[in-house]
């Protein structure tokens, strides 16, 4: 029996679903959720979505963010984790709740390559598709699971947001007509996309930080290395308004000469979390990351912390990523 037979055969059993992302919720977490929220509901399943921490402002252009919960429904008999199979980012998850979990079939279906650190998973499917919605339309479609208008919109919006439009290096012909199949089928592109270009406007108050933070943006290994720090106090004040790191990311990328680029959040607990982006050429991210007991893709990825002080991390991603960009060199000559 296929992965993809199992999967069909424990929604066919199931009476209530709940669909779980990471602690880090973004497009393709968010959109793939809503879309087998409404696969699952086309299904007659009664469905929930949970996320530990509240969806981000530059999120809410989704049609459904408001359905994701921060509390776990009373009863489910079937989870689906999605976008991860990271233990670290469902940290949230403590206790009682994760007994909870795990007290029933659980199913990951996730596209990140790196190592998976949750265990008590019933079946996981993980293919090296760009985006968890594009694994999630080909099950779909191998499954003839009914796709009504928002399913389809909310695959496009999880295709496109890890595939950085469909021109990172991850995609392939086959994302590529996926987004068609899609669109076929009624997903009016310029529509999604006036609707996530409105959730970029910023506040004046905003737009005056993000001059800040790109003031403090340090370069190692000749410019190659592009490092920002977020206080706690900054994190505190501006992440119910918007991600800071995502201000810049992209501007870090842009700098003469740079390979990677990385933005770690410290917090008042003492943990750290590390977000990391690479240019094309350089598919070192997931390595980066999962070095320090992190993932994600090759070329954006992420790291959740408390093994190290501030001053320790930072050293130890200059040192491992001058060894990464000495193996890339070494690729090429």
């Amino acid at each position: 029996m296929s992965d993809e037979d199992k999967l069909a055969e424990l929604v066919n059993k199931a009476t209530s679903i709940l669909i779980i992302q990471a602690d880090n919720p973004d497009g393709d977490s968010l959109g793939s959720a809503i879309a087998l929220e409404q696969i699952f509901t086309s299904l007659s399943k009664q469905t929930h979505m949970f996320c530990a921490v509240d969806i981000p402002v530059h999120l809410k252009y989704l049609s459904g963010w408001s359905r994701v919960e921060n509390e776990l429904p009373k009863a489910f008999d079937l989870v689906v984790i999605v976008d991860t199979s990271s233990l670290a980012l469902l940290e949230k998850i403590k206790g009682q709740d994760l007994n909870r979990v795990k007290s029933q079939p659980v199913v990951i279906i996730d596209h990140h390559q790196t190592k998976a650190t949750i265990d008590f998973a019933s079946l996981v499917i993980n293919q090296p598709v760009v985006s968890t919605g594009e694994l999630i339309y080909y099950i779909s479609t191998k499954l003839n699971w009914p796709l009504n208008q928002e399913a389809r919109d909310m695959l496009v919006v999880s295709i496109l947001s890890d595939s950085l439009g469909l021109m990172s290096a991850s995609t392939t012909s086959k994302s590529i007509r996926a987004i068609a199949d899609l669109v076929d089928g009624g997903v009016n592109l310029p529509h999604l996309d006036s609707l996530r270009r409105d959730t970029y406007r910023k506040s004046l108050e905003l737009t005056r930080y993000k001059g800040q933070l790109l003031t403090r943006i340090e370069t190692y290994l000749d410019n190659r290395l592009a490092i920002l720090t977020i206080p706690w106090e900054e994190i505190e004040k501006y992440s119910p308004i918007y991600n800071p790191p995502m201000l810049v990311l992209e501007d870090m990328r842009l700098i003469e000469n740079n390979a990677i680029s990385v933005a770690i959040k410290l917090y008042k607990d003492g943990h750290l979390t590390v977000k990391i982006r690479s240019n094309e050429g350089y598919p070192i991210a997931a390595k980066l990351a999962e070095h320090f007991g992190g993932g994600g893709h090759e070329y954006a990825s992420g790291i959740k912390t408390s093994a190290y002080s501030f001053e320790d991390l930072k050293k130890a991603i200059i040192a491992y990523t001058s060894k990464l960009l000495g193996e890339v060199e070494n690729e090429d000559i």
